[in-house]
């Protein structure tokens, strides 16, 4: 697999530059290697989506902050996996681009998707946003969910027009789809605002869609996700946006998964981290403690004696299970030491004995005991 490039050097920024710099670079890259502008061309495309896949995450805080951090470690697994097709960057970044893939490139291109008169175009690409918990990505998961959409009008075929009524051409286009408007020198080239691309007018509209040649339908969709998911990857599943008009194929759905912050367990990268409580006579003497993992489970922990406080233990294997399918991250365990509020005499009388044992002794001399080992006759 060929190595990636860096994301500020794919969108010629530095690596101080602000969202602004970033958004107007990649606006410029995404211009120059358009599918329409290049067709055919997939050199271009590759350029177009490698830009994408760059401002999916110098565009977002956080996976920004990773990627300087760890490089393209920091984000594997997420938006930099990159992108399917030019039609999973029009369904990311609709919003920029004017809403769906259009406005940006519409009066350069007369659409987003390519679409050409004769075969229909494309249903627009659909995103939905849904939320897991650090449970469901140690495990990988299946998830239902509602989606409302368009879908294809039964009684029309999609057509619009009323079923044995034939359409006519547009006047605006002459059927071409398409009309040319002279800006200065430049003539721009967009999609017929009367007749949508298709280059034919519906004279008699379908009874039930009204023309539109989709009806609102909700239907339940149902996706598995594979452990080891970061928060911020996308699903593409190709045919389930929205239909397309005059026969076009439908559009893809667009799944961003966000995972809910947990109470116990934080996350970085494939390991978890944790606080454990333990006692002053655990920390000094060591102990064996269990400790709660992301899959219900309990695993034993031996403190080592002497653990200082906010020192970090590691259990291998036991974090979050890698993208890649290889292994395990581990799960890291801050020990925090209690501290009690109120003694009693006794307790008190043996702090200051132990203070005494610890007056400036080191190892073992002439044979008499480490500290640590009166500490233990002190407490046993």
């Amino acid at each position: 697999m060929a190595q990636k490039r860096d994301y500020y050097e794919v969108l010629g920024v530095e690596r101080s530059a602000d969202d602004d710099a970033i958004k107007r670079a990649y606006r410029k890259l995404a211009l120059e290697n358009h599918p329409d502008r290049n067709p055919g061309n997939a050199e271009a495309e590759r350029r177009f989506k490698e830009a994408a896949e760059a401002y999916a995450v110098l565009s977002d805080a956080e996976k920004r902050r990773r990627y300087d951090q760890f490089g393209h470690a920091g984000v594997d697994g997420g938006q930099g996996g990159g992108f399917a097709s030019a039609e999973d960057v029009f369904a990311a970044f609709g919003d920029l681009f004017g809403g769906g893939g259009g406005g940006f490139f519409e009066q350069f291109f007369g659409g987003s998707g390519g679409a050409r008169r004769g075969r229909g175009r494309r249903g627009a690409s659909l995103k939905v946003d849904l939320e897991l918990t650090l449970e469901e990505v140690a495990t990988g998961v299946k998830k239902t969910f509602e989606l409302k959409r368009a879908e294809r009008c039964e009684q029309c075929g999609g057509a619009g027009n009323k079923p044995g009524s034939k359409k006519s051409r547009c006047a605006t286009c002459g059927g071409h789809g398409q009309v040319v408007r002279s800006q200065g020198f430049f003539q721009l080239r967009q999609t017929c605002p009367t007749c949508h691309g298709q280059g034919e007018r519906i004279d008699d509209p379908c009874p039930r869609c009204h023309g539109r040649g989709a009806v609102p339908k909700e239907a339940p969709i149902t996706i598995t996700i594979p452990a080891g998911i970061e928060s911020g990857h996308t699903e593409r599943i190709p045919g389930h946006g929205e239909p397309g008009e005059g026969g076009g194929p439908p559009g893809d759905l667009v799944v961003v998964l966000h995972v809910k912050e947990h109470d116990v367990f934080t996350r970085f990268g494939d390991d978890l981290l944790m606080q454990s409580r333990v006692s002053f006579r655990q920390a000094v003497m060591g102990d064996e403690i269990d400790i709660p993992t992301i899959t219900g489970e309990t695993v034993a922990m031996r403190i080592p004696p002497g653990t200082q406080p906010g020192e970090k233990l590691r259990v291998r294997n036991h974090g979050l299970p890698r993208a890649d399918g290889y292994g395990r991250g581990n799960l890291v365990v801050q020990v925090q030491v209690d501290v009690p509020r109120k003694l009693s005499a006794e307790q008190e009388d043996l702090l200051r004995r132990f203070d005494e044992l610890d007056g400036g002794r080191k190892g073992k001399k002439n044979g008499r005991k480490t500290i640590f080992e009166k500490v233990k006759d002190i407490f046993s």
